[in-house]
């Protein structure tokens, strides 16, 4: 029996019955976080040029556009959101799939479980079998994988969109194989466009073309079986022989791994591979700051090499770009205490203060032994003044990385109220958290999308697209 249809048959076991109540609740802040952010994220270029391009119109369908009254058809609907949800880099991830998971299936559920009839109890269901099927491809094939330069949150989380979205729909276990074994070919993302509009639009991708995936096999379409493990499969062709453990994908479904290890979730809206050394600075600005940049002779942080390669932008040249860069972060947090949305809005980047501390803010891999091999987020940061005095801190891990050090979740809650903010009113943002107490009771997902339409809808400009980001 091929890993597909193993994979397969332990999704379309799965039911609302056997969901430990844990794991309902894991499921429930996912959803929230995730709306949370994908309506801050739609009011930027990013979704608001793939709706462009798209073509979009009100009434094409039955499925909400974020942060517009406009419905339009299924796929387009996850397209756009999913970009939408990954546009501030604020969703959360998850270890063993090693990047961004429920920004890529939230919104397919949404758009499928409008369009198809589904209540919360059912994309509750659905979210968690994606998280445990994305989470054990993962397993087999990470770290080699995000390491040679894919995006695993659209590489790997194409699998999670296709199983979640199965399960939704009540896809047989042969239809689940197939739309597993075809989103092997809808599989792609690259770590070179870390930094631009491309990589949210990743997401976008993956939440279409899992959600593709699934109707297609629902209509009877083919694949080939043994795309994983095939001479010429996603195993073979994106890691190499040698480079992954196909048995890992079966392994381990007595546990679930979105209760433990769980996602982690952001305080902080820029990548998670700077938020250890964020949370160092913001330790140093608490107990001796914020710091005068006057008087500040060199800033060094240290932090995981892995996590470095992608994060060490000594000179960004855009919002997205920032948001990537360690320096910058650091920058920010020793500055004001704080690292929050408007530091990676408009021009923010230009900010001529934090221009003059960025070349005193040096970054290199940190050395001494990881709090955790296989998760290595440990960072440190110094701060040296012009006088010779300097203050260190280090941090094993960043809050909410696991759910053994979760946010709590009154800090959630205002997360969501901020972002929501962008775009509802603050009565209308209370009121989508008072119906995620009660998610699983919800009966239609176009009720839900209703909470999530706007009063009135500002128009946004276009900035042109320039290097690295926008103007």
């Amino acid at each position: 029996m091929t890993i597909a249809r193993e994979l397969a048959k332990r999704v379309t076991a799965m039911s609302c019955e056997n969901l430990p109540p844990e794991v309902i609740d894991w499921c429930k802040v996912a959803v929230l976080d995730t709306v949370g952010v994908a309506l801050a994220g739609s009011v930027e270029d990013a979704p608001r040029m793939v709706e462009d391009v798209l073509g979009l119109q009100s009434g094409d369908g039955p499925c909400l556009v974020f942060g517009t009254n406009r419905r339009v058809r299924p796929l387009d609907a996850a397209l756009v959101n999913g970009t939408a949800a990954h546009a501030l880099d604020f969703d959360n991830t998850a270890k063993n799939l090693g990047g961004h998971v429920s920004a890529v299936m939230v919104p397919a559920l949404i758009a499928a479980g409008e369009a198809f009839g589904a209540g919360g109890r059912e994309i509750l269901l659905a979210h968690a079998a994606g998280y445990e099927v994305g989470a054990r491809i993962g397993r087999c094939v990470n770290p080699y994988h995000t390491e040679k330069g894919w995006h695993p949150t659209a590489t790997l989380g194409v699998f999670a969109v296709a199983s979640a979205c199965a399960r939704l729909l009540e896809l047989s276990e042969a239809e689940t194989e197939t739309a597993l074994v075809l989103a092997a070919s809808l599989s792609a993302g690259i770590k070179a466009n870390f930094g631009t509009m491309t990589k949210p639009l990743h997401a976008g991708q993956c939440a279409r073309g899992g959600l593709l995936a699934v109707l297609l096999a629902r209509k009877g379409f083919t694949a080939n079986a043994d795309a994983f493990e095939h001479k010429q499969g996603f195993f073979n062709v994106f890691n190499g022989r040698g480079n992954y453990d196909a048995a890992r994908a079966l392994e381990g479904w007595d546990e679930w791994e979105i209760a433990s290890p769980g996602a982690s979730y952001k305080l902080y809206p820029c990548c998670y591979s700077t938020h250890a050394a964020v949370e160092a600075a913001l330790n140093l600005a608490r107990r001796h700051g914020p710091f005068d940049t006057r008087n500040v002779a060199r800033v060094d942080s240290w932090t995981a090499a892995r996590g470095l390669a992608h994060t060490d932008r000594p000179d960004p040249d855009s919002t997205l770009a920032a948001k990537f860069s360690v320096q910058y972060c650091v920058a920010r947090a020793l500055m004001h205490g704080k690292v929050v949305l408007e530091h990676f809005e408009g021009d923010a980047w230009r900010d001529p203060a934090v221009r003059e501390l960025l070349p005193r803010v040096h970054a290199a891999p940190y050395t001494g032994k990881p709090f955790a091999d296989d998760d290595p987020f440990d960072a440190e940061v110094k701060v040296t003044l012009s006088d010779g005095r300097s203050f260190s801190e280090k941090v094993d891990r960043p809050l909410g990385r696991t759910s053994d050090n979760p946010i709590p979740p009154e800090h959630l809650k205002a997360k969501f109220e901020n972002c929501a903010s962008r775009v509802l009113t603050p009565q209308a943002a209370a009121a989508v958290c008072s119906r995620m107490d009660t998610f699983e009771e919800l009966g239609s997902m176009r009720d839900f999308t209703r909470l999530l339409e706007p009063a009135a809808v500002a128009a946004k400009p276009v900035r042109q697209a320039v290097k690295g980001g926008v103007a």
